[in-house]
């Protein structure tokens, strides 16, 4: 029984590769392959559960294959079979199909038809990799699927401002919810001393027994894992994104931000849930901060004007209220709640488009005067503060450009010795010593050895904050950022047991994609201006560049399609647990380089075109 479990992992694989070889112009094949696909493993789904629930429904734990082992480390694939599993997988499959029979029409002519489908199926199989998972490690890849999915479900009309301006201001929110992923896999690898799996959480004297002897770790986990729930699933403080993300086509909305995507947070703390269970104090925190998040969301929603925002604000609260059932151990309740927010959700979304022609029908000939509510009662100056604050939504927005946004492009502009060329002279020189005192190491004093790692960590962070404020040269940065890859292995070096062989697995794929991503730049140089100062649209007249340097930008980030992947895990297994500023700049450093390779790539590609004989569309679009 347990064999068949790949099989769900194989098949939205093997539909995601077969769209990528499908013609443009073929929609009709291309719908017959994503909705026949999706339907399949909805009945592979429904046949396997019902004979789950028929064995007495005890969990499957399926380790795959080991990726990479050496000493205690072991990166290895795990897959994990639970009643939590079978309600996303059966949910995601009936949704995903329901969709796609949708969108075949929905879509018919759409210029992006093809596009449309592909980044469907490709978040199919990131979600189901993310269900699936027995480890945090195979669900990490999961998770990289789904936010680059995202991004480009919500630029899908890439020749418009607003759709590509929202698309990274929601990738840069999902890449604050990586930091609790990267995080929750270095302190697991110190508090078990391996990768932990799923299924050997459930095993509670194990859990107590360490817990009981690294009391704080186990509560910094927790927090780390609340604020990756918190980011994807937008909670407080990360509210605002989702109705932004609404810019995408309506059937993307339905599926990512409805249903499915948003609905992830809350699967990674049931998934999560017999490690925290016993923790009081997160408990009470997760159980206010859903709360908090309800009433805000629902007051939010009440003042929309867009019904796409009400939706979006709608469900939130709604997630807020699951983070509760969460925290109470409220496991079924929960399933249930998400079930039901997804559908209605879902249906709501499909509908919008026609929300407007019910409502002027209503109006003419089934007005109905509101009644007086409880608000009436309240005190008019505190209705109005109220009020205006629902307006702004409270503000979340611009809090989260005040205080997290700003002060990183503030920093980066303001460091005049990171200006121009010289900045090469410094991350250069930088490398250079490095090495040197690599050569070194053994002769170098302990105190100082100790305190080398987190200089050249603070160093990287510094080069790739310059690289992600960067608004002219696009080699420099794209420079920068490979120099903060080759910095943060330095920095590790000089811990003990990071030997030859886990350089190769970190820089290999950095390297390449680096000088890929090179070569394209130089290219499209020959043949057209480009510049960091603004969008410009090289997508349309150059498709095959763009399509290839969004490759080498994910490689360069460290996406799950080189060897770097694995080695930005092997880094962080080589942090120790008292070098919390070493993990603090690493983690931030990886997540920036995210930010910086896809502001390139947007910048460069996406956003109306600069050439004026193009068609713009308008900036409110």
């Amino acid at each position: 029984m347990s064999a068949f479990i790949p099989f769900f992992i194989l098949l939205p694989t093997t539909a995601f590769l077969l769209s990528m070889l499908i013609p443009k112009a073929q929609e009709r094949i291309m719908s017959i392959l994503a909705y026949s696909s999706v339907g399949l493993q909805l009945l592979a789904a429904i046949g396997f559960s019902g004979f789950w629930v028929y064995n007495g429904m005890r969990p499957i734990n399926l380790k795959e294959f080991s990726v990479y082992k050496t000493g205690n480390y072991d990166f290895f694939i795990d897959f994990y079979f639970d009643k939590v599993t079978m309600v996303y997988m059966i949910l995601g499959a009936f949704v995903t199909f329901l969709i796609t029979i949708y969108s075949r029409y929905y879509l018919h002519r759409e210029e992006g038809y093809k596009r449309f489908f592909t980044t469907i199926l490709f978040f199919f199989l990131g979600f189901n990799l993310i269900i699936i998972s027995g480890n945090i490690e195979t669900l990490f890849i999961g998770w990289e699927i789904l936010g680059v999915s995202s991004f480009l479900l919500i630029a899908f009309y890439r020749d418009r401002y607003l759709p590509v301006k929202n698309a990274v201001k929601v990738f840069s929110i999902y890449r604050i919810g990586d930091i609790g992923i990267i995080l929750v896999m270095w302190l697991s690898h110190h508090l078990w001393h391996e990768n932990i799996s799923f299924a050997k959480l459930h095993n509670a004297e194990l859990v107590h027994e360490h817990l009981t002897q690294n009391s704080w770790v186990g509560l910094v986990i927790a927090m780390m894992i609340y604020i990756s729930a918190a980011a994807k699933s937008a909670q407080l403080p990360f509210s605002s994104w989702l109705p932004r993300a609404m810019e995408g086509p309506t059937p993307s909305s339905a599926i990512f931000y409805g249903s499915l995507s948003v609905h992830i947070g809350a699967f990674l703390l049931l998934r999560m849930y017999p490690f925290w269970e016993f923790q009081t104090g997160f408990r009470v925190f997760l159980a206010i901060s859903g709360l908090m998040t309800a009433v805000i969301a629902t007051f939010v929603a009440r003042v929309q004007s867009s019904i796409k925002s009400q939706i979006a604000y709608s469900s939130i609260a709604q997630i807020g209220l699951i983070f509760i059932e969460i925290a109470f151990g409220l496991e079924e309740v929960a399933l249930i709640h998400i079930a039901g927010n997804a559908f209605l959700r879902t249906y709501q979304l499909l509908v919008s488009p026609s929300v407007v022609s019910y409502k002027i029908r209503e109006q003419f000939y089934e007005f109905v005067p509101r009644e007086n509510t409880i608000e009436d009662s309240w005190p008019k100056r505190f209705e109005y503060a109220l009020y205006i604050l629902s307006l702004k939504e409270w503000n979340l927005d611009s809090m989260m450009y005040r205080y997290l946004w700003n002060p990183l492009k503030k920093i980066g502009s303001s460091w005049k010795i990171l200006n121009f060329k010289y900045v090469f002279y410094f991350a250069g020189s930088t490398v250079i010593a490095g090495i040197i005192l690599l050569f070194f190491r053994d002769s170098i004093d302990e105190k100082y050895r100790f305190n080398l790692p987190i200089f050249f960590s603070l160093v990287g962070l510094m080069i790739v904050i310059k690289a992600f404020t960067e608004r002219d040269s696009v080699r420099k940065s794209w420079t920068l950022i490979a120099l903060n890859h080759i910095t943060i292995a330095i920095a590790i070096s000089f811990n003990e047991h990071f030997d030859f062989m886990h350089h190769v697995w970190y820089l290999s794929g950095i390297v390449a994609a680096w000088l890929f991503g090179l070569l394209l730049i130089n290219r499209l140089r020959r043949i057209e201006w480009v510049s960091l100062d603004r969008f410009y649209g090289h997508v349309y007249e150059h498709p095959k560049i763009g399509f290839w340097f969004l490759i080498s930008a994910l490689a360069l980030s460290g996406f799950p399609i080189t060897p770097s992947f694995i080695g930005e895990d092997l880094i962080f297994s080589h942090i120790h647990n008292n070098q919390i500023g070493l993990a603090f700049f690493t983690a931030l450093s990886l997540i920036i380089n995210g930010l910086a390779t896809i502001r390139i790539y947007a910048r460069i590609f996406l956003g109306p075109h600069v050439k004026t004989y193009h068609e713009v569309a308008k900036r409110s679009s």
